[in-house]
């Protein structure tokens, strides 16, 4: 790890301020991915600005109609949140799948977000239930915030303030989580609501999060497991690595895609 300045911001203006004070600032949310990549010595920002200290940042509001959870609320609270267990099992139940205890307990919401790991959890929640990325300066939709394989809209500076989810008819989510670091292989979520059908898949596609409109539309019809039985997602744009290969996680989308959708009919 290499040397750097600690900012420890309270408030969103101090730490815009320290951050464009910066030769290389990077925020810092919960750390769980930041701190193994410096210590891997695979960036060297000059600043950190922390942002565990400015008020208002976590918390889970809720109504019957949506969801909205500060960007530095843990992946524990939200697993734990009542509300959130009432309206959005599906969502509680995921956080309470990512990582071990340590992480559930440091990582955030907003900061997993913002990263945007191709094999994470959460960005098959925001595009799967059509969610809204809430930043210091605006509002974008997920279907225009995740933009490829670690990048999204944000621009330099930028700093997510909250998350939004509207509160879906139905909704399930399903992993193969790789037995070590709990990471997906592949993760599918498939919601019903206002909005329609949307079926969202990480861990999986060489440009991140990605929907299946296939499986949507034949959804839209009839939402049952029976009725995307045949519909295959072609391997040609997954992702083959040391874990799985492309054709592997192409199969697997279609299984726990049916599985998914159980769940969101128990």
């Amino acid at each position: 790890m290499t040397p750097f300045k600690l900012h420890r911001a309270k408030s969103l203006s101090e730490a815009t301020k320290a951050f464009k004070a910066a030769e290389e600032g990077r925020f810092l949310a919960g750390g769980q991915t930041l701190i193994p990549v410096l210590k891997q010595r695979l960036a060297a920002p000059s600043d950190l600005v922390s942002l565990g200290g400015v008020a208002g940042l976590a918390g889970i509001t809720a109504s019957a109609e949506k969801i909205t959870i500060g960007a530095m609320t843990r992946h524990a609270d939200v697993a734990a949140n009542a509300d959130v267990r009432r309206l959005l099992p599906a969502l509680a139940e995921m956080a309470g799948g990512i990582g071990d205890p340590h992480v559930r307990n440091r990582g955030t919401m907003g900061g997993s977000v913002a990263n945007n790991d191709p094999a994470a959890d959460y960005p098959a929640a925001v595009l799967g239930l059509g969610g809204t990325v809430v930043t210091d300066s605006r509002r974008i939709s997920a279907d225009d915030y995740f933009q490829g394989l670690f990048t999204t809209a944000l621009e330099d500076g930028e700093i997510i303030t909250a998350l939004e989810f509207p509160v879906p008819e139905r909704a399930g989510y399903v992993k193969m989580p790789h037995p070590a670091s709990r990471y997906c292989l592949v993760g599918v979520m498939v919601t019903k609501g206002a909005a329609g059908v949307r079926v969202a898949v990480t861990g999986a596609g060489q440009g991140g999060v990605f929907r299946v409109p296939a499986m949507e539309a034949a959804l839209a019809k009839s939402f049952t497991a029976a009725a995307i039985v045949g519909i295959k997602v072609a391997a040609d744009d997954l992702m083959t690595d040391i874990h799985a290969g492309a054709e592997y996680r192409a199969h697997l989308i279609g299984v726990l895609a049916r599985r998914a959708i159980a769940k969101a009919l128990a």
